[in-house]
């Protein structure tokens, strides 16, 4: 078999940390080869490195069988190599098909261009609209729209980091068959992923990194979960165990919520109703891109467009209040999008601590009380396992996983009483994403309210003590978590559900 690709004693060291340290990876033409590890092990720094994005401090990387030193992405590009990242490198202001063009050559034509990327779109069932701005999609759009550029570039290597964090199964299984077709054609394919059962049905070899070093190769296919698990960090994940609880009072419910569309791509929200009890988790399934966003953003405070009182927060009609009057009312959010939303990039740990808990405990008299902030990240990396450099790290420079357990963290040590969380585990390994199910779980047994906007149907079948699914702008009729079942939440998904009045 010709080997397409070959990493020699690969090692790049940080300040704070070595991310890798002595890898060696071969890499088949037509093969796809799954990288496993936890979050932080050095997977996104080695497939940075293949990409040219990060120059390596020792090691030599041959491809097609001749060394070669990839000084940067367009150099990788012209050798072949495409890469779809887990955080997106897109601009907000740009169109879909003018961020695609940015990669290109300077004299390309947009309107052929255009017709390209909604082909290949088609082709792979990866839906798109060339013309939107890219400040108008979701995660799960967002997502396509990387993918789709890098299939334009018909690589021979293509990276897939995180691919699947954000699309729902039918969509994964579509990816599947693309990526296999593209194996077949001969394009070999790096696919990382923590979601352990879809690099056993779909990798034809797995190298396992732990700690920025080899700790092993397998058929995946050959593998339990529970064994993949075990070579990965060592030990099987926690299991989640999930306790009877008899729900409080409503303490939020959105009544009859109507928005048009806030921009020309945007999805009305139709009639939404729904209601979250103290002591309970409500978990909305849905595709992305049928209103999940605009439901965040009102709930949120983003979006004050809301009647006051067709958001009540406990006995406050909060619709018109902005971000910070919630959070003094005891509502908390975690954003879908990590980088940007979540945490400022270029901002230390510490510092993004202020961005959601501005109350005596961070501010007195006007003043920051550097102290108890730096306290209160160090708390929140010490209870969620977070791998960073400490307090002052700049949030970009943590892993995605290691980002989303801070995130989550700060959330939950605000200890609120209402809680909406997006994308809860996306891209988060398996170890973590137990831990952070058990921890809103651990909220709501505590009487918190939590409503879970989510992709990975297992994760909110896990969580959820009811479901509902959005679809085109309209909320489904709860359905007790009991009663749900992958094929029912699949039809529902489509807007097909019992055209009873959807309420919580």
């Amino acid at each position: 078999m010709t080997l397409r690709l070959e990493l020699q004693d690969i090692s790049k060291r940080y300040p704070a940390v070595v991310a890798n340290d002595g890898i060696n990876l071969r890499v088949e033409a037509g093969q796809i080869h799954a990288v496993l590890g936890e979050n932080g092990a050095g997977k996104s720094t080695l497939m940075k490195i293949i990409y040219g994005a990060v120059q390596p401090d020792g090691g030599r990387m041959l491809w097609n069988g001749r060394e070669v030193a990839v000084a940067s992405p367009a150099a990788a590009r012209a050798l072949g190599i495409a890469m779809v990242f887990q955080h997106f490198s897109l601009f907000d202001t740009l169109t879909v098909t003018e961020n695609i063009a940015l990669g290109l050559p300077a004299d390309t034509d947009l309107a052929k261009l255009a017709v390209r990327i909604a082909d290949t779109a088609r082709q792979y069932g990866l839906e798109l609209e060339p013309q939107r701005h890219v400040h108008t999609l979701s995660v799960g759009e967002c997502q396509r729209v990387e993918i789709v550029r890098a299939l334009l570039a018909k690589p021979q290597l293509l990276i897939l980091d995180e691919p699947t964090s954000v699309l729902t199964p039918s969509a994964v299984e579509k990816l599947f068959e693309t990526l296999r077709q593209l194996a077949s054609e001969g394009c070999s394919i790096l696919y990382i992923s923590h979601k352990l059962d879809e690099i056993r049905a779909l990798c034809h070899t797995c190298t396992v990194v732990r700690g920025g070093k080899n700790a092993g190769q397998c058929d995946p296919s050959q593998e339990s979960a529970a064994s993949l698990s075990r070579m990965m960090i060592g030990a099987e994940p926690p299991v989640v165990t999930r306790r009877a609880s008899t729900p409080g009072r409503a303490m939020l419910r959105v009544q009859r919520l109507n928005l048009p569309k806030s921009h020309p791509f945007a999805t009305a929200l139709q009639d939404v109703s729904l209601s979250v009890r103290a002591g309970e988790i409500v978990g909305i399934a849905g595709v992305s891109g049928n209103g999940q966003q605009e439901l965040l953003a009102a709930l949120s405070g983003e979006d004050l467009r809301a009647e006051a009182g067709a958001i009540m927060l406990g006995d406050t009609p909060v619709g018109r209040l902005p971000p910070g009057r919630r959070r003094a009312l005891g509502f908390s959010f975690v954003p879908e999008e990590r980088l940007g939303r979540g945490a400022v990039p270029d901002m230390s740990l510490a510092d993004n601590v202020v961005l959601s808990l501005q109350t005596s405990a961070t501010i007195r008299h006007g003043f920051l009380r550097h102290k108890a902030i730096v306290a209160r990240a160090q708390a929140i990396i010490a209870r969620f396992g977070v791998k960073a450099g400490g307090p002052q790290s700049p949030a970009r420079s943590l892993s995605g996983g290691n980002l989303q357990k801070f995130i989550v963290g700060r959330e939950v040590l605000r200890a609120p009483s209402v809680l909406v969380v997006a994308q809860p585990t996306w891209g988060v390994d398996v170890g973590a994403a137990a831990q952070i199910r058990a921890e809103l779980l651990a909220l709501r047994d505590a009487g918190c309210a939590l409503l879970v906007v989510s992709e990975e149907l297992d994760e909110l079948f896990e969580l959820s003590d009811r479901l509902m699914v959005m679809a085109k702008g309209r909320l489904s009729p709860p359905l007790e978590a009991a009663d749900a079942s992958v094929a029912l939440v699949g039809q529902w998904m489509s807007g097909l559900w019992p055209q009873e009045a959807a309420h919580g």
